[in-house]
């Protein structure tokens, strides 16, 4: 991520899994790429959990002095052998009682890394170095692995704990609701620049004048190029929200993951967050778009026309949106999920009943999962009722000349797709992140 420092990063990978409240939090080197001041920052807040009754144990790289004094307990090893373990303070004490003390005022840490590499004022040869290891080894085994196991054993026993009553957590240490709604906010701040960038709106614009442009002031002598536009409308908001939604749980999935494991909210109030949350960016565009078009085309003046339209748009995409979902969290790939949208959207236009009305019935079945062939019936439906003619040869219903029988199961089918989509990509996703 661009401006965003490697010690940023660490700290607000930190941040993330304090959020959870953990019992145990396991930290590697959490102060390697900050300076001294930000590092002392860091470890104080570590100390303030671990005063709050949560156990943190981190490995660490030369701390400064100020930092070494922080920490309850110090564990110093040696290719994997441990040198001492106990108080910080009582670190210095220890070595200058086995004859290892330093001989100037120094930062303990940097004393106890020189005793780990073997490096002593007195002793410089490679061999003097492994034979320093060596006697901090055995010191460590005759003067302190005892105690150690002592203690470790009388903790094992219960015998120095104390434990306190305590209601049995749950595994979610905030409600739904409020994951859900930090969930929501953080998705509005990341997707509002790229729902809504200049290329992005300059593209739907052009689209909506252009179109509004070509079927200027069309009206009913000329049925055909209503119809048309109408199939336009529903190609283009089928693949524009199609490939605006695949790239989703691919980009996330690795992320989604990552909090996932750490037990930072539910999938449940994740998917409701981002399915909300696109909701407003996601529909803005298509409805400036079709307002435009709707009014330069000539289509009814007619408010109740024009919002039955916009409501039959909008929830196209919705469930064009839900298809793209699906398809990426099946494939988990945006290239194969690009081809695979692409062969099922363009198979979905050819049976949408706008090229060919009378389709072979082995292939005629596709009709029925297609949701630009629902839209697009929709749309005419919207502008003209069953009871209007067109003035060819013998007056003929323009439903029929579309090829429109009946709108109740468009109706029914692009409701029960756009349900099934939204419901399919959650699902699979779900169970490709257990």
């Amino acid at each position: 991520m661009r401006g965003v420092s490697g010690g940023e990063r660490k700290r607000v990978s930190i941040g993330q899994e304090m959020l959870v409240n953990p019992g145990l939090l396991l930290l590697d080197e959490p102060t390697s790429g900050l300076d001294s001041t930000n590092a002392s920052r860091l470890v104080s807040t570590l100390r303030g959990l671990a005063d709050g009754g949560r156990t943190v144990v981190m490995t660490i790289h030369q701390p400064s002095s100020r930092i070494f004094y922080e920490f309850d307990k110090v564990l110093l090893l040696c290719d994997g052998s441990p040198l001492f373990f106990g108080q910080g303070s009582a670190a210095l004490g220890y070595f200058s009682g086995i004859g290892f003390a330093p001989t100037v005022a120094m930062n303990p840490a940097d004393f106890l890394l020189d005793l780990a590499n073997g490096i002593s004022t007195t002793v410089d040869s490679d061999e003097g170095r492994a034979e320093i290891q060596n006697t901090l080894v055995a010191a460590y085994v005759t003067n302190l692995s005892g105690s150690v196991k002592s203690e470790i054993n009388g903790a094992d026993d219960g015998s120095s704990l104390h434990f306190s009553r305590k209601e049995p957590s749950t595994r979610w240490p905030n409600n739904w609701w409020l994951q859900f709604s930090v969930l929501f906010t953080r998705g509005i701040k990341e997707r509002r620049h790229d729902s809504f960038s200049i290329l992005k709106v300059i593209e739907v614009l052009v689209v909506a004048i252009m179109s509004g442009l070509i079927w200027w002031q069309s009206n009913t002598s000329h049925l055909q190029d209503q119809v048309g536009l109408f199939f336009f409308y529903s190609s283009f908001w089928g693949f524009y929200p199609l490939f605006q939604a695949i790239f989703t749980f691919p980009q996330e999935c690795t992320i989604l993951s990552k909090e996932r494991s750490s037990g930072m909210y539910r999938l449940s109030s994740y998917f409701m967050a981002r399915t909300l949350g696109d909701l407003p960016m996601e529909l803005v565009l298509p409805a400036v778009a079709y307002t435009i078009t709707y009014w330069m085309a000539g289509l009814k003046a007619k408010i109740g026309s024009f919002l039955l339209g916009l409501l039959v748009l909008l929830y196209s995409v919705m469930c064009t949106q839900g298809l793209g979902l699906a398809l990426g969290a099946v494939v988990m790939d945006s290239k194969s999920a690009i081809t695979l949208g692409s062969v099922i959207m363009l198979t979905s236009l050819l049976s949408s009943g706008y090229y060919a009305q009378h389709v072979p019935g082995f292939v005629g079945w596709i009709k029925y999962i297609s949701i630009p062939q629902y839209t697009y019936k929709l749309l005419l439906a919207s502008q003209y009722a069953p009871g209007e003619t067109y003035p060819f040869q013998n007056d003929i219903s323009v439903l029929i000349f579309a090829g429109i029988a009946d709108v109740a199961p468009s109706q029914i089918g692009i409701f029960i797709l756009g349900v099934m989509w939204h419901e399919l990509g959650p699902t699979v996703f779900t169970h490709g992140t257990k």
